[in-house]
């Protein structure tokens, strides 16, 4: 929803320094965005598929 005001953080999951960055502003639904490209499209998702994707990804 881009002109909705959300609070964006940086991603654990985010590359350490090559650029390759992701942010996420989190509530009942999450918002995940390229730090690079913000100002372009964000992929949304129910919070239940962020969580179930963040804990398929630490298995």
């Amino acid at each position: 929803m881009p002109n909705e005001q959300h609070s964006w953080h940086k991603s654990t999951y985010s590359d350490g320094g090559g650029g390759n960055c992701v942010e996420v502003a989190e509530g009942p639904t999450t918002h995940i965005r390229d730090t690079q490209h913000r100002a372009q499209a964000e992929l949304n998702l129910p919070a239940h598929e962020w969580s179930a994707f963040l804990t398929t990804l630490t298995r």
